[in-house]
């Protein structure tokens, strides 16, 4: 009597399954693999670097500093004239109880507020992320385009010379004093109201940073039966 071999060769004992040759499951290593890779749309978005937010704030000091040229043309079409008068003597105030020449001071400080108020809004609708290095351009533009105004109104405005100008126009004629701030801290209305109205638009219109993302974002449930998260 004879034996035959099987057909298939038997399988080594030592040899498992690809299936049984893994690792049992590590329940407190679930939350990982379950998890997987952060969302994409769950970022924070990247801003843009530091060169163009410096860039960008170059460019929007420079044009707001533009700007001034209209506020000091408004400013000399808009304030109170001082009228003057001279005799043989001296140059004195037609009026001694006029309120012209603080009228000067008020309109430029109303008129500073106003430009400060219109070019934040102008620049937060085009810039709403915001950004240190773009306050800090819009502040010092606001600066650089009041004084500028107030030179313009000075330049453009009548003569600075007040004794060779009465000269000119002859004695007991009445003629305009030259523009100028008594106050010079109204310079700062212009950038100061700028950089409160900038600051108030981004704080309660600018954008939000959305939250960073973490491993039990997924809908993860504990294998313990712990509640989801």
């Amino acid at each position: 009597m004879c034996v035959t071999a099987p057909l298939t060769p038997s399988q080594p004992p030592h040899d498992k399954p690809d299936n049984e040759s893994e690792e049992p499951a590590d329940p407190w290593r679930e939350p990982a693999r379950a998890a997987g890779p952060v969302p994409e749309q769950a970022r924070e978005e990247d801003g843009p670097g530091m060169r163009a937010e410096v860039r960008d704030a170059v460019v929007i000091a420079v044009a707001v500093a533009a700007s001034g040229v209209l506020l000091g043309l408004l400013w000399l079409w808009l304030a109170p004239r001082v009228p003057l008068i001279a005799d043989d003597k001296a140059v004195f105030l037609k009026d001694t109880e006029g309120e012209q020449a603080i009228g000067g001071d008020g309109t430029f400080t109303l008129l500073g507020l106003a430009f400060g108020f219109v070019s934040a809004l102008v620049v937060f609708l085009v810039r709403r992320r915001g950004g240190i290095p773009l306050v800090v351009g819009l502040a010092a533009g606001s600066l650089l385009g009041a004084v500028l105004a107030w030179k313009v109104g000075v330049w453009v405005g009548p003569e600075t010379d007040v004794v060779a100008h009465a000269k000119s126009v002859g004695r007991g004629v009445v003629f305009d004093a030259p523009m100028e701030l008594k106050a010079k801290g109204v310079l700062l209305a212009w950038p100061v109201a700028a950089m409160v109205v900038q600051l108030a638009l981004t704080g309660f219109f600018g954008p939000r940073d959305p939250e960073p993302a973490t491993a039990y974002d997924d809908g993860y449930r504990d294998p313990y039966g712990a509640p989801e998260r």
